[in-house]
């Protein structure tokens, strides 16, 4: 990993090989979900007036508000590899900070967060019967989603310090105390568990095509995912990617213009830490690409584009206005569409994604405004 750098870059095009092709997902995550309590596909809402704002002919939000009784997608996540950590101590196979030494991890469920996903881990800790700590930046979340996470019967110990700081703190109290570490984001040693997390997220994309197969479409042409460390966008290349995939889909990023790492990474051929700022999408505020996800977004991603809090702001209130109620981190799905085919340069931006007005777009719209409310206009 290189020395930290800054980005205003607002759109970074990647020459992905098409005939790249990566292993499909594997199903257990997906048949898991399914027998959770709770499950159920969350609304893949068509927005006719989105498509004609856009010039395309359909664009779909994927509503995340409501995934397994919380306001986000990182319930897919945490759910599956919660289970899968536990069922992995249980059996003595791995320590829960990554060194797999068999040695006995405590109770608890430990992880770092900007918000939803330390409320996820706890969630699913809780259902699991067990106690869980969860590390949040100090003053950088919402203060909502600190007592969601609270309701959910877990300690909040907050850090001094930038997102990449919290996730080392949790590391190592995890590993000092034997705890069970949940971390959504890989690094050298520690790749298993994020593993899992992203295996979870899949079942988002696996819903996606059934819902626009049931709705009379092929498929997505182009899919918008707001990203942090980029699991969830791992999950999105790996299934769009997949051998079993046409390959067809366009996949993009988004990020804050202050913790944009994913277009830089890309520029210098490998991954690369950016100095974060405070951004309303709190959920997106890391600075530095999973290891686990880097070689899917150097391979399989399509193009990184960055918005402002502004307009991401306003593509809150225009969904809201449709019928859609996203926080901030998911409203960046619609702040990129509109940065990516509008504008100047739209046209050779279309061209490079390979879209025309008969394309079909996906916004994943991953969090709801429950825990990190949209501010006024």
């Amino acid at each position: 990993m290189t020395s930290t750098e800054t980005t205003t870059s607002s759109w970074t095009a990647n020459d992905r090989d098409p005939a790249w092709t990566c292993p499909a997902p594997a199903p257990e995550a997906l048949e898991f979900h399914r027998q959770l309590d709770g499950y159920a596909p969350t609304a893949l809402v068509e927005l006719p007036a989105l498509a004609e704002e856009l010039g395309v002919a359909a664009v779909f939000a994927k509503d995340e508000s409501t995934r397994l009784g919380l306001p986000a997608f990182k319930a897919l996540g945490a759910s599956w590899a919660v289970h899968c950590a536990l069922e992995a101590v249980g059996n003595g196979t791995e320590h829960a900070a990554g060194d797999e030494d068999g040695r006995a991890a405590s109770g608890e469920v430990v992880t770092a967060t900007d918000g939803n996903h330390g409320r996820a881990v706890a969630a699913f800790a809780r259902r699991a019967g067990r106690n869980a700590r969860i590390f949040v930046p100090a003053g950088a979340v919402h203060p909502n989603a600190i007592v969601a996470i609270r309701d959910e019967g877990a300690e909040v110990a907050e850090v001094a310090g930038s997102y990449d700081e919290v996730v080392a703190a949790a590391a190592e109290y995890a590993d000092g105390s034997d705890g069970v570490l949940v971390q959504d984001t890989a690094w050298d040693g520690y790749e298993e568990v994020p593993g899992w997390i992203v295996e979870g997220y899949s079942t988002l994309f696996r819903e996606v095509d059934e819902q626009l197969q049931d709705a009379g479409h092929r498929g997505a042409d182009l899919v918008l995912v707001p990203t942090g460390v980029g699991s969830l966008l791992q999950a999105a290349i790996a299934h769009y990617r997949s051998e079993t995939s046409t390959g067809s889909t366009a996949v993009v990023s988004v990020e804050p213009e202050n913790a944009a790492c994913v277009g830089p990474s890309l520029d210098a051929g490998q991954p690369i830490s950016v100095e974060t700022g405070q951004t309303i999408m709190a959920g997106l505020n890391c600075g530095t690409p999973s290891s686990l996800a880097w070689p899917f977004i150097r391979d399989g991603l399509d193009a990184a584009a960055t918005v402002s809090e502004q307009d991401t702001i306003d593509a809150a209130h225009r969904l809201a206005e449709l019928g859609v109620t996203a926080g901030p981190c998911g409203a960046a799905a619609l702040a990129g569409a509109r940065a990516v085919l509008l504008g100047d340069g739209a046209p050779s931006r279309r061209r490079h994604l390979g879209l025309t007005e008969d394309s079909t777009l996906v916004l994943t719209i991953t969090e709801g405004s429950e825990a990190n409310p949209v501010p006024s206009a």
